[in-house]
Order: C-alpha cells, then sequence, then structure tokens
C-alpha cells in the first residue's frame, strides 16, 4: 500500500520532535500548540534519551484536535560512530526503556564534563554551568552547549558553534560509547515501539555503508526509515525512498523540530511520502482500526 491511496491521505504527520524535555526551546505544551498552529493532525515527540515530556504533551494535546504519539530518540553507536534510532509508538513507562535512557544520560553528563574541559582549554570558562542553564536538568546536549557560546557571545548561532567548536571532529567534540544499535531496537520493540532510523542522509554515509547500516537494522528488528526528514534535500528524499522501497522497510516523516532558533525545516512543512512507500503509521493505526 503506497502513501498515495492509504486511508486519510490528507491527514499531516510530523514524527520527529523536540521539547525543552531535550534540547527543544519549546515546552511540550508549547510545542503541540505550535504544531496545532501549523496543521498537523499527528505529532511525535522524541526527545532526545527521554521520554519525561510525554504526558504534559498529552495533556495539551486533548485539548486540542491532534493526536499525539509517544516516541523518543535515542543515540546508538554503530561501527564506532553515532546514529539516532527513533522509537515510535512506544509505551514511555516500559522498564527496559527507561533503564537503558537513564544510563545514556549519564553518559551524557559525564560528556558534559568532558566537553566543558575542551572548552575551557580554547579559552571558554564555565562552561558546563552554562550549558545547564539552558538544560532542565535531565539531559545535557552539545545543543545545550552551543546555546550557551551564543548567550556568552562567543559564537554567531548555534550552527556556528557546532561548525567551529562542537560539530564532530571539531576541539571541543566528544565521542561516547553509546547503546548498541541491538540494545536499542530491542528496547524499543520490547516498549511495544517500532524503530526507526532517523535522518539518514545526515550521516554521510557512501552507499555501501549505509545499505551495512540498514541490513544489520533490519537484523535487529528494525522497521522504519525516516525518509522525509527536514534535513536533507529532494534529492536525499528520492535516495531514501528508494532504499525504503528495496529493503521493505515503512516510511516515516519528521522535521526534526527544535524551535525557532534552530530547526532543519519548518513543523508540518514535510512534502508527503513518495509514491510507493508504506507508511509507518500503518503499523498502528491499523491495529486502531
Amino acid at each position: 500500500m503506497s502513501a498515495k491511496n492509504y486511508p486519510n491521505p490528507d491527514k499531516k504527520y510530523d514524527l520527529h520532535s523536540h521539547s525543552t524535555a531535550s534540547d527543544g526551546e519549546l515546552t511540550p505544551t508549547e510545542l503541540v500548540e505550535y504544531a496545532l498552529e501549523c496543521g498537523v493532525d499527528v505529532l511525535a515527540l522524541t526527545d532526545h534519551d527521554d521520554t519525561s515530556g510525554f504526558q504534559e504533551a498529552a495533556r495539551a494535546a486533548q485539548k486540542g484536535d491532534i493526536e499525539l504519539i509517544a516516541g523518543v530518540e535515542i543515540s546508538t553507536t554503530w561501527n564506532k560512530r553515532l546514529v539516532h534510532i527513533v522509537g515510535l509508538n512506544i509505551d514511555p513507562s516500559a522498564p527496559a526503556l527507561q533503564a537503558g535512557l537513564e544510563n545514556l544520560r549519564g553518559q551524557r553528563m559525564e560528556r558534559g564534563a568532558r566537553m566543558a574541559e575542551r572548552l575551557e582549554k580554547r579559552g571558554i570558562p564555565d562552561a558546563l554551568a552554562g550549558a545547564r542553564q539552558f538544560s532542565n536538568g535531565n539531559i545535557l546536549s552539545r545543543t545545550h552547549f552551543a546555546r550557551y557560546l551564543v548567550e556568552a557571545g562567543y559564537v554567531k548561532n548555534v550552527n556556528d558553534a557546532f561548525k567551529r567548536h562542537l560539530g564532530d571532529g571539531k576541539p571541543a567534540y566528544v565521542a561516547s560509547d553509546w547503546a548498541e544499535l541491538d540494545e536499542v531496537v530491542g528496547w524499543i520493540n520490547a516498549a511495544g515501539g517500532v524503530a526507526v532510523i532517523a535522518h539518514p542522509a545526515r550521516y554521510k554515509l557512501s552507499a555501501t555503508r549505509l545499505r551495512l547500516l540498514i541490513e544489520d537494522f533490519k537484523a535487529c528488528g528494525g522497521v522504519g526509515l525516516e525518509v522525509v526528514s527536514g534535513s536533507q534535500d529532494k534529492k536525499d528524499t528520492r535516495n531514501m525512498a528508494e532504499y525504503a522501497r528495496r529493503y521493505g522497510l515503512h516510511a516515516s516523516v519528521g522535521s526534526d523540530y527544535h524551535g525557532p532558533a534552530q530547526s532543519w525545516s519548518g513543523m508540518g512543512k514535510q512534502p508527503p511520502l513518495p509514491e510507493g512507500c508504506i507508511p509507518i503509521w500503518q503499523l498502528w493505526e491499523n491495529h486502531q482500526s
């Protein structure tokens, strides 16, 4: 079944977004309200390594005409590099998932301290305290450091912070051994959800390595690929659609919205899924009908 002839083709889906529960700029309530303003019908809250914002978002969704999907974006290590896996339609209280996420949040705090040390060596003191000002205290990300660098006048904007200091291979970048791919997919599946490779074009993998990632992901029980992503162009979308069709993966769509100051694209502004792609939401909507 293709996206074109799937029931409710006029529904607008955005299945990748972030709130202040991780590194987004809007609270869960504000995010849901903004999604409504943007005409989104189905929104997934997919904070990094954290599900604490879901209950607040769910209360906000009940007040408006929008369906909220419980989700999460999990950091994983695959072949010594960071890959993000989105879990959709999960049970946020699942014990194995929560235990795994707690460990990852601890790793993030340790990484943050090491990043602050590197920034201090570059003449940027107090970065850890500065980054924590932008965090809810539960999770610490590179984006929080980037916002501090902007506020303190060290860089022009968040993108500049990543280009000069925080991006992969930059002076303040600290690699971390995240959870293994099979672990992460296992947590998501045990939580009743479906696992999706997030923004696959962003990893800049060769065709051979991307095929290997997809094959490993499928072998672990993963079922989805973010075919339409806010951080890629039309050519990338065509390529990802071909991979989804070739490997029998369900296709997801998401803006990866973080807020007005740092957004790959606007909330709900993504094009429809390409012809021949099977929508990821078929996996849970079919069970509800």
